[in-house]
């Protein structure tokens, strides 16, 4: 990262190596408005295409003017869905979870059961959600069930589930990449420090503290959100708290998620709105000559009121 690059030539040399660079070389500000963007994009479209990828997208943060405006405007991208990523920071003291509820681990047999069976139709749900599933980077699937149910088994669940009930599996993003917050000032920094120290001192209080982003931070991705019921979202509340208390086990900053717009869990699962934001998946087709079963154009699908947001890509 610390070599100068004087031509697109001695880019695309490093291209063949490293591909992942170039993701990050697109936020350098001494790269832009030098057509740069421009021919990497075209470059991995050319590589799509070659290796039989009927569809181009990507996802930016919708307030991302100069990425929007590359792939909209010159790219030929058309956007898609605006999905919403909740982030929670991590306290220091633990979230309670409902004593009515009881939850349980499920074997990625057992998980992928539930959701092939309940969840397939669900937009852009994994095929191959047993790899997810066995990922060692997924750190389980956890079941809310009332409290008192006997857990017997996905066959006899599936035939004859409690009233209410929820779902969530959990992705270990920190053994990935770290994140940090840069650009703030010594007082806010102060202050974040202060409420965590408090908060440590007397976790019975429980009171919300600002997470250590300040420096190299990890995160956990929940995904495969879902479940029935009436107190379907007092359920997947208790699996966040669960969620929340995983990660601070793990020393994470914060636990994210992402989900349609229109989904009822927005509302339901706790998040900080300061650190929230709104995706923008944008979506480009690359050929013509070929259909995607009931679908058609994917570019003209309506958007479901929910979507299975696969953790690899996040």
């Amino acid at each position: 990262m610390q070599q100068t690059f004087k031509s697109l030539q001695d880019l695309l040399r490093i291209e063949k190596k490293k591909h992942i660079l170039f993701l990050f070389m697109l936020t350098y500000e001494i790269y832009r408005r030098m057509g740069i963007g421009l021919k990497l994009v075209h470059r991995m479209e050319q590589w799509f295409e070659n290796n039989g990828a009927e569809y181009s997208y990507i996802a930016t943060d919708d307030a991302n003017e100069p990425s929007v405006s590359l792939f909209t405007d010159k790219c030929g991208y058309a956007k898609f869905r605006n999905p919403s990523v909740l982030v929670h920071p991590v306290f220091a003291h633990r979230l309670p979870v409902n004593n009515r509820v009881t939850i349980i681990k499920l074997t990625p047999s057992d998980a992928e059961s539930l959701y092939r069976h309940r969840f397939s139709t669900t937009e852009f749900f994994p095929r191959d959600i047993d790899a997810v599933l066995n990922n060692h980077l997924n750190l389980g699937t956890f079941l809310a069930l009332p409290k008192g149910y006997n857990w017997a088994g996905p066959d006899k669940f599936l035939s004859s589930p409690p009233e209410n009930w929820a779902v969530m599996s959990v992705w270990n993003c920190k053994d990935v990449f770290k994140l940090e917050v840069k650009g703030v000032s010594k007082l806010i920094k102060g202050i974040a420090k202060t409420t965590r120290v408090v908060d440590r001192a007397f976790p019975f209080l429980r009171l919300p503290s600002f997470p250590k982003i300040f420096s190299p931070f990890g995160l956990h991705m929940l995904y495969g959100l879902g479940g029935s019921g009436p107190l379907y979202t007092k359920f997947i509340k208790s699996l966040f708290g669960f969620a929340h208390n995983l990660a601070k086990e793990c020393k994470c900053g914060v636990v994210a998620t992402e989900v349609s717009s229109e989904d009822p869990l927005k509302l339901a699962i706790p998040h900080w709105k300061v650190l929230s934001f709104t995706d923008l998946w944008c979506i480009k087709r690359l050929g013509e000559d070929y259909s995607d079963g009931s679908v058609g154009d994917w570019r003209k699908s309506q958007p479901g009121l929910s979507i299975f947001v696969d953790p690899r890509e996040f």
